[in-house]
């Protein structure tokens, strides 16, 4: 009986391919459909998270690091508040449980976690290694905090407008405001919505 030769061709190869999050980015990737006229605006955003990662990469802690969207973990909630005064009688029983995946992120396709470095945002409540929680999808207007990439580094800063002059308003008076004007290459990547430190 005569051998059969088998056809190699098509078909998936065994550990052929990229690993999964092996990208430029260090995370998977997928294709899109943009409008012509943003693809400028998001190769340069792109080239700037692929220079962010490969530096990080070769640091020995990340700084930045995605949303991801683990299992849910809920805890008890307890309808009863906590006085911070006076002391006031505990209730007994509990009204609810408590997700913080659901009280921290509101879209997690949109929300990234980023690591406080510094000094000069502490009026705000934000201490060095404290965890940011950034929503990209929230519009930065005045009064919000918001991380952005100026001249290439990142920055936490409160986003403020006075008489038409937009400021990055630093939250400590040892540290000086920015005023923002066109020689400044400024990326808005996301608005804080919540600190996450140890107490």
């Amino acid at each position: 009986m005569p051998e059969t030769t088998l056809n190699k061709r098509g078909g998936q190869r065994p550990n052929a391919g990229r690993k999964k999050g092996s990208s430029a980015y260090g995370e998977s990737t997928t294709a899109i459909r943009i409008p012509e006229s943003l693809v400028p605006t998001i190769k340069t955003l792109l080239d700037d998270r692929k220079r962010r990662f490969e530096q990080l990469a070769n640091s020995t802690a990340a700084i930045l690091f995605p949303s991801k969207t683990p299992s849910s973990i809920a805890l008890p909630l307890f309808t009863g508040k906590v006085a911070a005064g006076f002391p006031s009688p505990a209730d007994d029983y509990v009204e609810k449980t408590l997700d913080l995946n659901e009280l921290l992120v509101k879209k997690p396709a949109a929300t990234f976690f980023v690591r406080a470095q510094g000094e000069s945002m502490l009026g705000a409540g934000i201490h060095p290694n404290d965890i940011l929680v950034v929503d990209r999808s929230i519009e930065p207007v005045p009064g919000k905090i918001v991380i952005c990439a100026l001249n290439g580094e990142l920055t936490v800063k409160r986003l403020e407008r006075n008489n038409e002059q937009w400021q990055l308003k630093a939250e400590n008076p040892a540290y000086p405001d920015i005023a923002i004007h066109e020689e400044l290459e400024l990326v808005v990547w996301g608005v804080v919505t919540n600190v996450i430190h140890p107490v």
